[in-house]
């Protein structure tokens, strides 16, 4: 049995296979049934489920080749996101920017539509000049935006929809330092100044404790000098320790005792301490993730934000303390691209994420975000937790039906769909 990270997600495939070639990726593409890529199982919903076929890549990982100079690298499609980092690094690049999980695969990653935060910078996909993929047919075709455009269009974020991606070549960036700043803040004080903080910064987030008005503010600029990182004892107390155990140990005491997780939310919010230090770039993006959680996220048109977050601190403050969230929810902001099935497709993005610690009730307001969300046009994130189907989501992207067109051309006999993607393509 194969279980996502969250344990929202669970199948017993058919047969797996774990190919190392691309011949090994077109053999088993071709050999019968159903096929999908599960890649590290991040997804918070069940898009990775594979009950016939299901490709574990994890043979198929590492970079192909890569020129320093112009900071194209092609990367085997089965490279988790921290492997691929950590090799970027050592020959002087980085991607551009980066969301704070690196388990996914790039594939995995660039798929869903991931992201980080910069109102000056795209989705992970955007980042991406050149995929390979193997079709339902066992051909290996290649596509860029000279090369079978509609299918580029369509591929850099497929769902696993269109075929098996190989490889992809990304243009990355030389490797740079950040100085970030984390802070403690009050809702309304961020709100006021955040246009202005996207405008200026970098990569601006902030995290809000939903059932009080704190949040931890987090700027992130690129710099010219040396990385200063934290000592190894403040990384292991700031990170292992308070935002780690210590939290988990909250949130286990919040899933026994519910009528306390409100409070405990607020207390939360009021403990943290201000943090600088700089660190190349992925250190700084990536947070480490011990306690597990549920996430449902919609990006929303930016001009929304206000009035989203106003009708959201209004649920927070209705819904019982059963219903109420122990972790806090995320903001963060993109550029508009032109990728069909990008959340952040056509038009600058503002992103809310809420979360809930794993076994704890959060049905109740992530329902309740759902139908702000819709209110505004707000479109899931394809990895995680939502109820949309096709019907919902044609009028939110502009090219859904060129998408269907293209996975019409190359799929045919749905060799690559399951239950999710029945549900979401129709």
């Amino acid at each position: 049995m194969w279980t996502n990270w969250a344990r929202t997600a669970s199948c017993t495939p058919a047969r797996v296979v774990h190919p190392a070639s691309t011949d090994e990726i077109a053999a088993a593409v071709v050999s019968g049934g159903r096929v999908r890529a599960r890649g590290s199982g991040h997804s918070f919903n069940d898009i990775a489920v594979a009950p016939e076929v299901a490709l574990d890549l994890d043979r198929w990982t590492g970079i192909v080749r890569a020129d320093t100079e112009s900071g194209l690298v092609t990367v085997r499609s089965g490279t988790p996101l921290h492997v691929l980092n950590t090799d970027l690094h050592r020959l002087g690049l980085a991607m551009p920017n980066l969301g704070d999980i690196d388990a996914q695969t790039v594939a995995g990653a660039v798929s869903t539509s991931t992201h980080g935060t910069g109102a000056k910078l795209g989705v992970l996909a955007t980042a991406i000049a050149e995929l390979e993929l193997v079709l339902a047919d066992g051909s290996v075709v290649t596509c860029s935006r000279s090369e079978r455009s509609d299918l580029f269009n369509a591929a850099r974020v497929g769902l696993g929809a269109l075929g098996i991606i190989s490889t992809i070549t990304l243009q990355c960036v030389p490797s740079f330092v950040l100085q970030a700043s984390e802070a403690p803040g009050r809702l309304d004080a961020v709100l006021e100044q955040f246009d202005d903080l996207c405008a200026v910064e970098d990569h601006v987030e902030f995290h809000w404790f939903t059932h009080s008005d704190r949040v931890i503010l987090k700027r992130n600029n690129r710099i010219p000098e040396p990385a200063k990182p934290l000592s190894r004892a403040r990384q292991l107390w700031e990170y292992e320790v308070m935002e780690n155990a210590a939290f988990g140990a909250v949130c286990k005491v919040a899933k026994t005792f519910p009528r306390y997780t409100r409070r405990l939310n607020e207390l939360c919010g009021s403990l943290i301490s201000e943090r600088s230090y700089s660190d190349y770039s992925h250190n700084v993006f990536v947070t480490p993730r011990r306690v597990r959680f549920v996430e449902t996220e919609f990006s929303l048109p930016r001009e929304t934000l206000m009035d989203v977050i106003a009708e959201l601190r209004a649920v927070a403050g209705k819904l019982g303390d059963r219903d109420a969230l122990i972790v806090p929810c995320e903001v963060r902001v993109a550029q508009a691209d032109d990728i069909w099935l990008s959340t952040a497709s056509g038009r600058d993005t503002a992103y809310i994420s809420m979360h809930q610690a794993l076994g704890m009730q959060y049905k109740a307001f992530f329902d309740a975000y759902a139908s702000i969300a819709a209110s505004v046009g707000g479109r899931p994130h394809w990895g995680k937790m939502h109820d949309l189907t096709a019907t919902e989501l044609r009028p939110l992207y502009p090219h859904f039906d060129d998408f269907l067109r293209v996975r019409d051309e190359v799929d045919p006999d749905r060799t690559f769909t399951n239950a999710y993607l029945d549900r979401v393509l129709g």
